[in-house]
């Protein structure tokens, strides 16, 4: 498939430099991380650890704060199916007597061939958990996984879950019309594959009010130095000819969801290039007017996603801010629509 071009293509690749540019002029600043919220503790044990493996070591750092997180009551239902593989399954995080909610659905990561909703028991019920107590219907989805599953499973999935909101969101209290969707690593691939690319959408489009993506991958490339090549090759293929078809920046052009952009001080280098890509697709996308985006300072690619339903909230209160504002501003003041 071709890439989608716009009616003003040649002007806006002629901007596309400047553009990268700015991002990671912007990605450079110092103030951007002002507002952390990070423990003084942890701070410095994230530092240490920086580009390092940051796994174990960031779980067992959070552990602590994850127990204090509140559960405030919240009704759990676990294990519901969305479709036929034995990993179409969701867990819905409902607040006491809540009706008419917006909902969040969080997707997990894992290098398209590993990971679950629930690889502990608080991680990752932590997400839904959070945005349950901010009055919000939470879900915690999984997906298929490469090699039994390969590309396209990862977007029919997101819209398996899509349509599952539409049709049972309301028995939970849920409101169908306002889902939004937090996908981080492999999972925010899955779901900017699904919102971009109408080849995976249903008739009537992808039905999303907004997304929210952490450190995705949103160009495919073969990087002999990327850390998740395999998983990359088994997921979307060996051909590297197919990959910009299969990338989502291509289908960005044909798109109209607002998104928010996440990315870890101590991220992976590739998913801090292709979120600029991104950012800057996104910027030419809607006439100048930049998606939202965040860099986390101090944070590692797993650390950020812990910080939700704990003290160290400064992402946690981003995401709530362009879910209650900054998606219908983004919607409201893009020239391109």
């Amino acid at each position: 498939m071709e890439p989608l071009r716009s009616r003003r293509g040649h002007r806006r690749r002629g901007c596309r430099r400047c553009l990268l540019a700015v991002f990671f002029c912007v990605l450079g600043r110092a103030e951007l991380g002002a507002q952390s919220t990070v423990p003084e503790e942890i701070r410095k044990r994230l530092v240490e650890i920086g580009f390092a493996s940051p796994y174990g070591i960031s779980e067992e750092l959070y552990r602590p704060l994850l127990a204090r997180g509140s559960t405030n009551g919240i009704e759990i239902t676990k294990d519901l199916s969305y479709g036929a593989d034995p990993r179409n399954l969701l867990d819905v995080y409902r607040p006491a007597n809540v009706r008419n909610a917006p909902i969040l659905v969080f997707i997990h990561g894992g290098g398209y061939r590993t990971g679950d909703r629930d690889i502990n028991d608080q991680v990752y019920a932590n997400v839904p958990l959070y945005f349950a107590n901010q009055g919000m219907l939470g879900i915690n989805a999984t997906y298929r996984l490469a090699p039994d599953a390969s590309w396209p499973s990862g977007a029919q999935d997101m819209r398996g879950v899509v349509e599952w909101l539409h049709e049972h969101a309301a028995e939970y209290g849920g409101d169908p019309e306002r889902i939004y969707m937090l996908g981080h690593s492999a999972g925010a691939t899955h779901i900017a594959t699904y919102a971009f690319d109408p080849r995976f959408q249903p008739p009537e489009g992808h039905g999303l009010s907004g997304i929210i993506l952490m450190s995705g991958r949103y160009t495919i490339k073969s990087d002999p130095d990327d850390p998740s090549l395999e998983g990359i090759r088994l997921y979307f293929g060996d051909d590297p000819k197919t990959y910009p078809s299969r990338s989502a920046i291509t289908h960005v052009p044909n798109s109209d969801v607002p998104v928010m952009l996440v990315v870890a001080e101590f991220d992976q280098r590739n998913l801090v290039e292709t979120s600029g890509e991104l950012f800057t697709a996104l910027c030419e996308r809607d006439d100048g007017r930049c998606p939202r985006f965040l860099q986390l300072e101090y944070h590692n690619h797993m650390s950020e996603v812990l910080t939700f339903n704990t003290s160290d909230d400064l992402l946690g209160r981003e995401v709530m801010e362009f879910i209650r504002e900054g998606a219908a501003r983004q919607r409201l003041g893009s020239r391109a629509r």
